[in-house]
């Protein structure tokens, strides 16, 4: 099989999308940022370059996915998958529609699929509306989300908003009638000059006739649920090489949770009963510098080997609007438990896991077992190594930030 070339716009969702892609039986190399000419991916089925562009002004997030789509296509990727949030979260403005816009330009393509929907996640697209478990986006926890707070569950409305093309429903009673189904209505909405066909899928059988219809498009979107059921369509013949994975390096570990959502919120909530922790709040120290001096004070004195949980995490009405200022505290304090010998960071948010990533100078990982669905271990082989667990804020069980700190699965 050629090269499958995945880009998504955050460093959780590049973690997300390479897990289900080796879940799915393919050798996938996971990079973040935009990689290096000399990256070796001779035994590679896929290749995910995670990028921060999700909030990014649309110039920047344009202009980065397609150099990143340039440097796949000069790998023999001849297909590339952009990978969203299964909740779409995006502002009103982009960065969906304008990324997709770009990518399908580049390469000449007239039409592709939205399918966020990851079942496993309990999201699901049914009439063009967008759920998270029973009740429709826009009436989830994503409405009150700091940075793209959804409030609309309408997929085709939404990415109408994004973009000046057409945008179409592939509606369950198509897709259940099978994948040639699919194929002929992707062809009719071609005809009438639709670009985007958002594609209701409850199950993972119908993730599997979407990805089974949608073969022949040489530009994909999705979430990690369509990723995994494309990879099954692309062969496995790399399932067992696929499997071997590296160790995590024995060490300490720190859980750094800057993400507000309301899953994260319980997992700190649930950790904290388990693990030393400090809290970082701007009400109570305004300074950042301090409140960054105060918690690497705290650091090191309790950095005695037993896992550590640092979080700016917050309720709605306990947050302030200097988010930065959290993310540049938790990366600087990633670096600071390098140095004293953490090798196991568990970050919790796409913006802090991004921040942290950067701050250590991480490129390139092994993508290694899931600790939760969606949510893998991935191994820096560095000096030192260093073993990263990137959480997307909505992401795993009530405890996976402690199973993750004390090294249970």
């Amino acid at each position: 099989m050629s090269l499958l070339g995945c880009i998504a716009d955050d460093y959780t969702g590049g973690a997300d999308v390479a897990a289900a892609l080796r879940r799915g039986g393919l050798r996938t190399a996971l990079l973040f940022g935009r990689p290096e000419t000399a990256v070796d991916l001779t035994d590679c089925d896929a290749v995910v370059v995670a990028l921060k562009t999700r909030t990014a002004p649309a110039t920047t997030a344009i202009a980065e996915t397609l150099q990143v789509r340039s440097w796949m296509a000069g790998r023999g990727a001849d297909r590339v998958y952009f990978k969203y949030c299964s909740t779409f979260d995006s502002t009103p403005q982009g960065n969906i529609g304008v990324v997709a816009d770009g990518l399908l330009d580049a390469d000449g393509s007239r039409l592709t699929v939205v399918c966020p929907s990851t079942p496993d996640q309990g999201r699901t697209v049914h009439n063009g509306h967008l759920f998270v478990g029973d009740v429709p986006l826009s009436e989830s926890p994503m409405r009150d989300h700091p940075l793209t707070p959804m409030t609309d569950s309408d997929l085709v409305r939404v990415l109408g908003a994004q973009t000046p093309h057409r945008v179409g429903l592939v509606g369950l009673p198509v897709v259940r009638r099978g994948a040639d189904a699919v194929r002929s209505e992707l062809a009719a909405m071609r005809h009438r000059g639709v670009r985007y066909a958002v594609t209701d899928a409850l199950t993972e059988e119908d993730l599997r006739t979407v990805a089974r219809a949608a073969t022949g498009l040489t530009t994909l979107t999705g979430a990690a649920g369509l990723a995994h059921a494309l990879a099954g369509t692309l062969g496995a013949e790399a399932s067992a090489k696929a499997r071997d994975t590296p160790e995590i390096p024995a060490g300490p570990a720190l859980v750094l949770a800057g993400s507000c959502s309301r899953t994260t919120l319980e997992q700190v909530d649930r950790a904290r009963e388990h693990l030393p922790a400090h809290r970082l709040d701007l009400r109570a120290v305004p300074d950042p510098e301090r409140l960054h001096e105060l918690a690497d004070d705290w650091l090191r004195e309790h950095g005695d080997g037993g896992p550590l949980l640092v979080y700016s995490s917050a309720r709605p009405e306990e947050r302030t609007s200097d988010s930065a200022s959290y993310e540049r505290i938790l990366a600087a304090l990633a670096r600071s438990a390098v140095q004293l010998g953490y090798r196991r960071l568990v970050v919790a948010g796409g913006e802090t896991s991004g921040a942290v990533v950067n701050a250590l100078g991480v490129t390139a990982v092994a993508v290694t077992g899931e600790a939760d669905r969606g949510v893998p271990w991935c191994v820096h082989d560095g000096d030192p190594p260093v073993a990263l667990l990137l959480k997307s804020g909505n992401f795993g069980r009530p405890d996976l930030l402690t199973r993750a700190a004390q090294g249970r699965s």
